[in-house]
This record gives structure tokens, C-alpha cells and sequence, in this order.
């Protein structure tokens, strides 16, 4: 059976897959204002509500790497119905929720979604022309920020206006309707790799991660030297080692390490979890900045909503940059791109540590910041996808979105300890200083400068792997 490139509804293709990602990026987004109702609205104590957030995070760092793999073998439209599936039945199950248990369940369930945005990425190299496959990709790595641009303003309006179970019905609405499109539009992919799946690589992968992540999310609350902290970070290491050695001897891997030891794929990845921990130290800085009361001299006093108008510029600013991003890398490579994308990240954060006390300066380096995430998210798939053949480009993108997710949950420790450590009282409340903030505003410019010179070490522009129509097919049983 030969595959060919789909060409007749490349526009239509887009937009659905592009939607699929902003619904799931709205998802993540949908809670952030619940969190400090939660331990009100579901009875229970705040460190226990924090597990709402928790669950989302290991179910996505589980689901992403394993629905990549099986997307790469039996069908990647499969598994991105799959995903949404998931999104609508977690999504109803906290709707319906009154109780922590459930609403545990429920974030969990829609965490397995967070392998759409990579899946839609790897469906569009296989579906779309050469011509429009660069600013495709950009445009649904930019998903996620467009989610969170438009999902933030919305769920707190909702929050303070309406019965917050509204927000996960409509989640679970967004998610029916992004699969019924999916399912009519777009095309089942013939490009599969077969074979077994790795069930041992799967599971291994799973434990380490859910180790790793579990002591990062939770440490600063059970103690960074606590026996269990310091216990699950020494099971992801043993782990990941065993992991690691049966990977490189099955016959049929859920990663391929000699490909992601690539030069070109591993330092992509590396500059991925720099810039996850740069792009998340910003929506840890400015809500706060934003809502503490005017009384310490630097907090802004606004509501949660204000603060959703504020940060929304970010993402669609990061959307405006995707053809940006394409145009770029289509002219001087991907790999330019992502060193552009990696200095405007750095300046924006430097900007913010002197820019922070107007809103209209929390504006203006939030959107500088999402212009250089929109470049950089819009480059780094071109140079996974320019690196591995394209059996492997879901499993690959999955792996590339796991390592992002790794860097913000860094970010969101680091970030956690020094705002703990840094505090003056207000009244009963203990609260983080301003000097504290702009800490993590500099560490996050620091990070941008270390992928910046992750990226400098990438292989020069190289021509494009993607198919034309000029090229000979593949077969499914070949997979390339």
C-alpha cells in the first residue's frame, strides 16, 4: 500500500488539528482560577486540592510518550480521537464532582489528552504539502498559548459569575465537537510503523517519570531531604537507568535512543526543557504580581480577570508568530529560528525585572516573551521531524513536548522554594517580595540564554526531509 501526502483539504486539515490544540491547552488553563476556591469548593485542605494540578501533570508526562509510540503504530488520528475521548470523559467526570476523589480522577483523565498537540503535529507531516508544513507545525505549537491566552479571561469570568462546574462542561463540549471535526475531516494516516508495542518501555517510562515528577511537584511540600522526596528522585535515576539499557536491546523500542541521541534531536530536547522552565516562570510571576494588594508598593491589586486580560496579548502574540517562525526557518533554518526565539525570550525577562510596576509593563514583556516562544515552539518541531524518519515522528514530537513539560515543572519548583524563602509579612498573610519575583524573572532570562546556547551547538541548515510531490512514496510496511 503506497501513501501519498493529502492535498485536497490542506486548510480545512489545519484548522481542526489547530483546534484540537487550543481545546486542550484551554483544559489546562480552565483550572487556574479554582485553585485558590478549591479547598472551599471541594472540602478538603489546600496541599490536598494541589493534587487537582498534580494529576494532570503525571497523567500527561505517562500518556504522551506511550500515545506518541502507539500513534506511530496504529494510526495517529486514532489516537488523537483517543486523546479527546479522554478529554470529554474527564472533563465530565469533574463536572459532576462535589468531592476531592473525583475531581482527582477527573484532571487525571484529561491529562491523558496532552498528546494531541504532538499527534497533530505528526499527522500534519504526513498529510499536508512541503509548502505548508512549516507554518502548520508553528501554528499548532502555538496552540498552546492560544489556549491559555483565550482560557484564562474566560474561565475567571466564569468563575466569579457562574457555577464553576460550568467551566468542565464546557471543556467537555469544546473536546466533543474537536473530535467529531477530527473524525469528519481529517485523514487516517497509512504511514505506520506496525510491530509490538514495547509494554515493559512503556510501563518503565511511566514509573521514572511519574518518580521524577512526583518528587518535583510535591517536594517543596514534604521537604526537599525528606526520606521520600530524596527516595523517589533515586528511584526515577535506577529506573530510568534499567529503562535506558532495556531500550537500547529490545528489537522494537517505545524510543528509539540512538535516534534521540542524535545530535540535532537531543540538543533540541535539551533546549526544549530550558525553554519550558523559562516560558512557565511567567505565569508563576505576573498573576501574583498582579493580584497582591497594592499595600506591599509593588502589588497591582486586580482580579483574577483583569489578570487574564492582561496575560491573553501572550498567546496571541505567540500566534502571530507562527508564520513569522516559518518564514524564518524556511529562509535561514530552524535552527536560526530557535537562537531568535531563545534572545527575545531572554530580553523580555530582563525587561521584566525593571518593567513591573504598571500593568501596562507587565503587558508589554508578556507579549515580548510570547514572541520569542511563538518563534522558538514553531522551530523546534522542524528540527525534530528534519532528524528522524517518519515511522518515528510522533513518538519523536511526544518525546519533544514530554521534555517541555519536564522544564516547567522544574520551573515551578525552583520557583516555588525561592518565593518561600523570600517573604514579608502583611498582616495575618505572609507574601513573596519583589525582590523575590524578579529572582525568578533573572533565572528565567538565564535559562532562555542557556538555550540560546544549546541552540548555537545544532547542526547547520540542512535541505528538508518532508516529502514532495516530485519524490517517490513510501510503503506502510517501510514506514519512511
Amino acid at each position: 500500500m503506497t501513501y501519498a501526502p493529502a492535498r485536497e483539504r490542506p486548510n480545512a486539515i489545519v484548522a481542526v488539528l489547530a483546534l484540537a490544540g487550543i481545546v486542550v491547552s484551554l483544559m489546562q488553563t480552565l483550572v487556574i482560577p479554582l485553585v485558590p476556591k478549591l479547598p472551599e469548593l471541594l472540602g478538603a485542605s489546600a496541599s490536598d486540592t494541589t493534587w487537582a494540578i498534580t494529576a494532570t501533570l503525571l497523567a500527561a508526562a505517562v500518556a504522551t510518550p506511550t500515545v506518541g509510540r502507539l500513534g506511530d503504530m496504529y494510526g495517529k488520528r486514532r489516537m488523537l480521537l483517543f486523546s479527546l475521548g479522554m478529554l470529554v470523559i474527564g472533563s465530565a467526570v469533574a463536572a459532576v464532582s462535589s468531592s476531592l476523589a473525583p475531581m482527582v480522577v477527573g484532571r487525571a483523565l484529561q491529562g491523558l489528552a496532552a498528546g494531541v498537540i504532538p499527534l497533530g503535529i505528526s499527522i500534519m507531516r504526513d498529510e499536508l504539502p512541503s509548502e505548508r508544513l512549516g507554518s502548520a507545525t508553528a501554528l499548532m505549537s502555538a496552540s498552546l498559548g492560544v489556549g491559555g491566552a483565550l482560557g484564562l479571561p474566560a474561565a475567571a469570568f466564569l468563575a466569579e459569575r457562574a457555577d464553576w462546574h460550568l467551566l468542565f462542561w464546557a471543556s467537555a463540549g469544546l473536546g466533543a465537537v474537536a473530535a467529531v471535526l477530527v473524525l469528519t475531516i481529517v485523514p487516517e494516516s497509512a504511514v505506520r510503523t506496525g510491530g509490538r508495542f514495547d509494554l515493559p518501555g512503556a510501563v518503565g517510562l511511566s514509573v521514572a517519570l511519574l518518580c521524577l515528577l512526583l518528587a518535583i511537584s510535591k517536594g517543596a511540600d514534604w521537604g526537599w531531604g525528606s526520606a521520600l522526596t530524596m527516595g523517589l528522585f533515586g528511584a526515577a535515576a535506577v529506573v530510568l537507568l534499567l529503562w535506558g539499557w532495556w531500550e537500547l536491546r529490545t528489537r522494537q523500542p517505545l524510543v528509539d535512543l540512538r535516534t534521540t541521541a542524535r545530535r540535532q534531536v537531543l540538543l533540541t530536547n535539551l533546549a526544549s526543557v530550558v525553554f519550558g522552565f523559562a516560558m512557565f516562570a511567567m505565569s508563576l510571576v505576573l498573576p501574583q504580581l498582579l493580584q497582591l494588594p497594592e499595600a506591599t508598593g509593588y502589588g497591582l491589586g486586580q482580579s483574577m480577570l483583569a489578570v487574564g486580560l492582561v496575560m491573553a496579548p501572550n498567546g496571541l502574540v505567540m500566534m502571530a508568530m507562527a508564520p513569522v517562525s516559518a518564514r524564518i526557518s524556511q529562509a535561514r533554518g530552524p535552527k536560526v529560528t530557535l537562537m531568535l526565539g531563545a534572545a527575545v525570550v531572554a530580553t523580555g525577562y530582563g525587561l521584566s525585572i525593571v518593567l513591573m510596576s504598571q500593568i501596562w509593563e507587565l503587558v508589554l514583556v508578556s507579549s515580548i516573551i510570547g514572541a520569542g516562544i511563538g518563534l522558538a515552539y514553531g522551530a523546534m518541531p522542524a528540527l525534530v521531524m528534519a532528524a528522524v524518519p517518519v515511522s518515528e515522528t510522533a513518538a519523536a514530537n511526544s518525546l519533544n513536548t514530554l521534555m517541555r513539560s519536564i522544564g516547567t515543572s522544574i520551573s515551578s519548583a525552583v520557583a516555588g522554594v525561592v518565593l518561600a524563602h523570600m517573604t514579608l509579612s502583611l498582616g495575618s498573610a505572609t507574601v513573596p517580595t519583589q525582590d523575590g519575583f524578579r529572582v525568578v524573572l533573572a533565572v528565567a532570562a538565564a535559562a532562555a540564554l542557556v538555550a540560546l546556547g544549546v541552540a548555537s551547538f545544532l547542526p547547520g541548515r540542512r535541505p528538508s526531509p518532508v516529502r514532495t510531490a516530485a519524490q517517490p512514496v513510501a510503503t506502510a510496511a517501510q514506514g519512511t
